[in-house]
């Protein structure tokens, strides 16, 4: 399907769907697809983002992943706190790229399209692109920090995990690429290839502990995936924010995008979002069905196994590796930055984010 019908779906949903809600502040598209022409299309294994706008602050229970009108959605809420100043969305690596162009699909009040004007605007500008760089850095600080040692192993497991990955989200920010979830150890490598530092990557993987991985051993992992994610998606009941990606509705996604990695050759990329999948799986089996967690974990443990990781201790000792890559991560972030040709030097008001041009705006939005 072509984005541009997959982004006129959207728009039907949202008219339908969400605008009644009497909190409904707009609905914007965000995610892979932002930035990518109507004609192009939209992969198989990809669902299109929506965030819908809400006057609820705090999170809420978020639509997640559905079909409609044959395109896959994936519908969050986003509390309109997290939009209202505009010197924030600017320095948050992941609020900011959504609007870096007009992916906006309803805004009743005119609030978001005066957002989307002032964070195009300034988005490419050097310390803004920096600051935005310091969120995903800190994002990986502070994450590596809060591993608890006392949680299950599953989620120990992902407490190191997404942080980890977050390495990538610095360098894909540092290029003004979009920080991409499920795809974002390819898009890391093209980056580093584009700017001459591809030696970097393999680094990137052994922070992971792929590096080494066969394609025949990560099949074998997403084989024992695929049955695990169907017995979950079966039994599962408790809700969690990331549960609408454990349903029938989001295995194209989550194993058949996997598979079409590997296929492609990119198996050790594949590995990620395999892992992330395997403990979001064992959250919701160790809620809903614990002999079935029980049953399946040698499975996971395997998996997390040919990573290196068999324990706590493994989870502290890697997180702290990937804290001491800090200082080679940055320069390699710094290096990008410098050679970016679409970044541009900053105003005199932009010179020092927050000043007095900047917080007006704040207060006009």
């Amino acid at each position: 399907m072509k984005i541009g019908l997959a982004r006129s779906a959207a728009v039907q949903w949202v008219t339908e769907h969400a605008r009644a809600d009497p909190g409904f502040r707009g609905a914007y598209i965000s995610g892979s697809t932002v930035g990518l022409p109507a004609d192009a299309e939209l992969s198989p294994a990809s669902d299109l983002d929506i965030c819908v706008v809400t006057a609820q602050e705090g999170p809420s229970a978020k639509p997640g992943k559905f079909r409609f009108r044959g395109v896959l959605l994936e519908v969050s809420h986003v509390p309109w706190a997290d939009l209202a100043s505009a010197d924030d969305v600017l320095s948050s690596y992941h609020l900011a790229g959504s609007f870096r162009t007009d992916t906006i699909i309803d805004d009743p009040v005119g609030d978001l399209r005066r957002l989307q004007a002032h964070i195009a605007r300034h988005f490419a500008a050097r310390p803004w692109v920096r600051r935005r760089c310091q969120d995903a850095r800190r994002r990986i600080e502070t994450r590596l920090a809060a591993l608890d040692p006392s949680a299950p192993f599953h989620e120990q497991v992902t407490a190191w995990l997404f942080p980890t990955g977050v390495t990538c989200h610095v360098l894909l920010v540092a290029a003004l690429r979009n920080p991409t979830v499920r795809l974002r150890y390819p898009a890391a490598r093209q980056v580093l290839a584009d700017y001459g530092r591809l030696g970097l990557y393999p680094e990137l993987l052994d922070l992971l502990g792929c590096s080494q991985l066969s394609a025949q051993r990560v099949q074998h992992h997403l084989d024992a995936l695929a049955a695990t994610f169907d017995a979950t998606a079966e039994v599962a009941e408790t809700p969690f924010f990331f549960s609408s990606d454990i349903t029938p509705a989001a295995r194209p996604v989550a194993i058949d995008g996997s598979r079409r990695l590997i296929d492609a050759g990119d198996h050790r990329e594949a590995v990620f979002w395999i892992i992330a999948t395997f403990a979001r799986c064992h959250t919701i089996l160790a809620a809903d069905a614990p002999r079935l967690h029980a049953a399946l974990t040698p499975a996971f443990r395997a998996a997390v196994s040919d990573l290196g990781i068999d324990s706590t201790s493994d989870l502290v000792h890697r997180a702290g590796t990937v804290l001491r890559f800090r200082p080679r991560l940055w320069a390699a972030a710094e290096d990008i930055l410098a050679d970016n040709p679409d970044i541009t030097e900053p105003s005199r008001s932009e010179e020092r984010p927050g000043r007095q041009s900047d917080q007006g705006q704040e207060r006009a939005l």
